[in-house]
């Protein structure tokens, strides 16, 4: 399957490193252009992964772990529907410091691609969205999600179409189901950011413990 080209279309994903794409959200976080670029592009992600989790998760006490909650736009979403028990993660202080106050029980300053500084079997949930992108977090996170949710809890995360391949997402997430660490519930192309031409996957997979 060839790769669409997106890097002209956003130009984060042509940075790769870790320390370039946090200079870059460091800049984007200023006079919060972050959010207005999102608004203006009609960024679905969060209202997408939402909806669908919403489907499978009815309890509004759910204990939710966002994570790579840039400024919040995730948890957002889910107050618009009741939830109100979430945590959030980034890497990025300066789109920590734009999150709305009071949003989040929790916010913390976190590498996803390092473990997960979490008890085990602690959340019902875990949400990451935006997150798996060009020089973002990698497939083993998908390990730490899994270990710091509990059984029968639900996993709900979008994945760039550009890195699913090229990531080595579409084995990892094949192999969890192989292993029997999850089972798949949803897993389908969403519109994401449509006004750039830019798709993701969105996946939604119930933890087996």
């Amino acid at each position: 399957m060839a790769q669409k080209d997106v890097g002209n279309k956003i130009p984060i994903y042509k940075l790769k490193k870790t320390d370039e794409v946090m200079r870059y959200y460091d800049d984007w976080g200023e006079e919060n252009k972050y959010d207005k670029d999102m608004l203006d592009w009609n960024y679905t992600g969060p209202k997408e992964t939402t909806e669908t989790f919403i489907k499978y998760q009815k309890n509004l006490d759910a204990k939710i772990y966002d994570a790579g909650c840039g400024t919040g736009l995730v948890g957002v979403e889910l107050k618009k529907y009741g939830y109100k028990n979430f945590y959030g993660a980034d890497l990025s202080k300066k789109l920590l410091d734009l999150v709305p106050e009071n949003l989040y029980k929790k916010l913390d300053q976190v590498d996803l691609n390092k473990p997960i500084n979490e008890e085990s079997n602690k959340y019902d949930a875990v949400l990451c969205v935006g997150t798996f992108t060009f020089g973002h977090v990698k497939p083993p996170a998908l390990d730490e999600f899994i270990r710091i949710t509990k059984d029968k809890g639900h996993i709900c995360f979008t994945i760039n179409e550009g890195i699913h391949e090229e990531y080595g997402f579409d084995k990892k997430i094949d192999q969890l189901k192989n292993d029997k660490k999850w089972k798949e519930i949803e897993f389908f192309k969403s519109n994401y950011i449509a006004s750039k031409d830019v798709n993701a996957w969105l996946g939604l997979y119930e933890v087996i413990k």
